[in-house]
């Protein structure tokens, strides 16, 4: 009955009381509706009640996918371990044209990568040249940040729109008053924002090909987006820009981020001097076959996209109704404001086995949530509502 009443609107028109109404069972079914899947272990999980423990605390913060990887991709992980003694390089080599053939690019365009950790070390260090600014937003991932140290390159710090948006303008300035090379980090969406540039703020820059200037975008959550002002910066690659770095990872959609695999396209030159500083990947069995799996496993894909639009559609309805202002998410986590100090709502949201975010300076006053099931987000609003009531929230 329910999921007869959902199958007839949008997604995103469910409103929290329906949702709420909803057993274990059908909200397993709303994430799946309209997918054909064989994700059977992840509609069991997500049917299961969820009761957090301090063994087993509900952990919504490090953006990972709480759904867990494709049943196939887990089986395909396993099949690899009676392998584990010799070297994947037939499944690295396949893994590596399956990925270049998907993006129309020749395979000295991509580059494979221990997760986007590595990619942007290697991207880095490859485009680093003496006196190389590197700039960034003020508020974003801050794995670039630290390998620029490590580089010892000059970081400049972009200040953030008030609404928490990147300074495209601010940006461009940074780049331009300097007269030495530059490589702009971009992260798209962003970490911990959760919220996209659009591209019509990002092209026209890069296409203008600004002088020494490379741009790394990391497109780790693209795959969650829905607003469509957002473009992935492949068709500029597939054009031929030499310019760019694109950084991707198996980490999210696909639910691998223990697994470590991730990739690199650019330009075949850019490509060649970023392989000199990996090595030479060398990815592990499990990861690389479970990659393989996870590429062709289409309705997995669909299956954990659907689950994460519901599981931030809960999220969002529970901060509307407690009037918490919030940034518009594109990924799979939230960033919320807090009339409370962060550390003392961790440590209550710890009380009740709910592990959260971080302090992302300067935003001293905003929490990162990640997105949990749609079964824990049951839990993880209910919480929140009780420490509203508590004035803990």
């Amino acid at each position: 009955m329910w999921l007869e009443k959902f199958d007839k609107q949008p997604l995103l028109s469910v409103n929290r009381r329906d949702l709420l109404k909803l057993s274990g069972s059908a909200i397993a079914g709303l994430a799946l509706s309209g997918i054909s899947t064989q994700a059977s272990a992840q509609e069991e999980s997500s049917a299961a009640a969820v009761t957090p423990t301090k063994d087993k605390p509900i952990r919504i913060n490090f953006n990972e996918n709480a759904l867990g990887m494709s049943p196939k991709a887990q089986d395909a992980a396993r099949a690899a371990v009676a392998k584990g003694n010799r070297y994947a390089k037939a499944e690295i080599d396949q893994l590596h044209q399956k990925i270049a053939t998907d993006y129309q690019l020749d395979k000295k365009s991509l580059l494979l990568t221990a997760g986007s950790s590595e990619g942007i070390r290697a991207a880095i260090e490859a485009c680093a040249a003496p006196n190389t600014q590197f700039v960034i937003p003020e508020l974003t991932y801050g794995d670039g940040e630290l390998f620029a140290n490590i580089a010892q390159m000059n970081v400049v710090k972009v200040p953030m729109k008030k609404d928490w948006s990147f300074d495209v303008e601010g940006l461009k300035t940074a780049v331009s008053s300097y007269s030495g090379p530059s490589i702009v980090y971009l992260v798209n969406p962003n970490n911990p924002t959760a919220t996209i540039t659009p591209a019509d703020l990002l092209e026209p820059w890069i296409n203008s090909k600004p002088a020494n200037t490379m741009f790394i975008v990391d497109e780790a959550y693209a795959e969650f987006v829905n607003d469509p002002r957002f473009r992935s910066v492949t068709p500029l690659i597939q054009q031929g820009a030499d310019n760019i770095i694109l950084l991707k990872t198996f980490s999210k959609i696909y639910a691998m981020a223990g697994m470590r695999v991730g990739y690199a396209v650019a330009a075949p030159a850019v490509i060649s001097k970023m392989a000199e500083r990996v090595a030479g990947e060398k990815l592990n069995y499990c990861g690389v076959c479970a990659a393989l799996v996870s590429m062709d496993d289409k309705p997995f894909i669909a299956y954990s996209k659907k689950s994460i639009d519901v599981s931030r559609q809960m999220m969002t309805d529970v901060l509307k109704e407690l009037k918490i202002d919030y940034l518009p998410s594109e990924g799979n986590f939230i960033f919320h404001h807090l009339s409370v100090p962060l550390e003392e709502y961790k440590k209550h949201m710890a009380e009740e086995h709910i592990l959260i975010g971080r302090a992302f300076p300067p935003a001293d006053s905003w929490c990162r949530v990640s997105l949990g099931t749609p079964q824990e987000m049951l839990v993880v609003v209910e919480t929140m509502r009780n420490m509203r009531a508590k004035g803990w929230l």
